[in-house]
């Protein structure tokens, strides 16, 4: 409620925020409403130490309140890492190979029992993809640089095997190895002599007689449904990581195989159809 100014003494030569207060237009001397917050004067403007207001709360939210089984029939079950299996068959010519130079250094009765198992042996894969090299064009559009794509690329396959008390995994990449570069001839006293002999050269053989068209990955689940087949075309092993050795606390021995492919083919199919 307004107070009359006249009979304050002193009055004009208060503050602004004084002259406010005792003239009865503050805040703290206007109404209350039933929310307990000081009822605005609108001819002067919003009122001072007004609490802020709550926001309203949007009930529809809740329809968004899910649980984690809720979640797994939206969007399905996740695929997980370690359910997988590398098939490596060895290739003729290679069994060939090995059967004619080594086959006394394994312990199966034949290599071809020995192909079969060796995909039990990797203990990591890494699933492949590729790229696209592109040439860049700058004269097709005024101030614009675009790109096309004309070489697809593939990156190389690393494939990690257990190494068994036998030796019989290192020593087969190791013999695949010896005979993609003649390897047959290092016992031999050919024209290039044998491996102890001065001189000693290697004659490389022909793409289609080492590489092979039937190495995959197949991807699966644990509810073995549903599969991914990765198959390389033209696959060969292009290098062996070194195997450090060392005293102190055992380990497991483990060598990675670098393999080279022209392309890879994914097929999708169930697992018992493979």
């Amino acid at each position: 409620m307004a107070r009359d100014t006249k009979k304050i003494p002193g009055f004009d030569k208060l503050s602004p925020r004084s002259k406010l207060i005792l003239s009865g237009n503050s805040v703290y001397d206007r109404p209350v409403n039933q929310r307990g917050t000081v009822t605005p004067n609108i001819s002067q403007g919003p009122p001072r130490n007004t609490p802020p207001q709550r926001p309203k709360v949007n009930k529809s939210i809740d329809r968004f309140k899910v649980n984690m089984s809720q979640v797994r029939d939206k969007i399905g079950n996740l695929a997980l890492t370690n359910h997988y299996l590398v098939r490596l068959p060895i290739e003729q010519t290679i069994s060939e190979y090995i059967k004619k130079y080594h086959q006394h250094e394994f312990d199966y009765y034949s290599i071809e029992e020995f192909g079969p198992n060796l995909g039990f042996y990797c203990v990591e894969a890494t699933l492949p993809v590729s790229s696209y090299a592109t040439a860049e064009v700058k004269d097709n559009i005024l101030g614009v640089t675009q790109e096309f794509a004309h070489t697809r690329l593939y990156t190389d396959l690393d494939l990690t095997f257990y190494v068994d008390s036998n030796y019989d995994v290192l020593r087969y990449f190791e013999l695949w190895m010896d005979f993609i570069s003649g390897g047959e001839e290092k016992f031999q006293n050919t024209q290039s002599g044998n491996a102890f002999t001065p001189g000693y050269f290697k004659r490389f053989k022909y793409p289609d007689q080492y590489k092979t068209s039937q190495m995959s990955i197949v991807k699966f689940e644990r509810d073995y449904e549903d599969s991914l087949s990765y198959i390389f075309m033209n696959a060969f092993p292009k290098g062996l990581t070194s195997i450090p050795v060392s005293y102190g606390s055992a380990d497991l021995l483990k060598v990675t195989v670098t393999f080279n492919y022209d392309r890879y083919v994914v097929i999708r199919k169930k697992l018992s159809e493979i």
